[in-house]
């Protein structure tokens, strides 16, 4: 078991089966040691998904469970990737579209969730660079999306 599976299991962080692309996309792109992870919702190990507007019906609470379940899509779309996350070297860039009403200003506290979730796994190699827009709408209703860049060791 690698590192970072390890540091998962003391958490009880469980990573769910990667999801499948949802359109005409890659799941993940590779440039030498860049790597770009495909936004990915918050869908839990039985296939449902986290859905809902942040700041009408779903509190900042909920929407940071909801960005700590996509950070660990990620985490297991880069394994599927990789083989293993410890191959995983530094996480660089994190972007969390947060779908809110017009006059919810907590993205930052919501996307919060999965930078969370990054660094308690990799530690320093976990903490990133990031946006965290707001957005009227999201594919599917999602209350959250994340998408992320990683470096990646050969």
């Amino acid at each position: 078991m690698s590192a970072a599976e390890e540091r998962l299991a003391e958490l009880e962080y469980m990573l769910p089966p990667p999801a499948p692309p949802v359109a005409n996309y890659l799941p993940a792109t590779r440039s030498g040691n860049v790597m770009w992870m495909a936004g990915v919702g918050p869908q839990l190990p039985d296939g449902s998904t986290i859905t809902g507007k942040l700041g009408d019906g779903m509190t900042t609470e909920q929407g940071y469970e909801a960005a700590r379940w996509c950070a660990l899509n990620l985490l297991a779309r880069m394994k599927a990737e990789l083989g293993d996350l410890d191959r995983v070297s530094r996480v660089l860039k994190v972007v969390g579209m947060v779908n809110s009403a017009p006059d919810f200003d907590g993205q930052a506290e919501v996307v919060d969730g999965a930078s969370d979730v990054f660094v308690a796994v990799f530690g320093e190699r976990g903490r990133h660079s990031r946006s965290a827009p707001g957005m009227g709408a999201l594919p599917r209703r999602c209350a959250v999306i994340v998408e992320c860049v990683v470096e990646v060791a050969d």
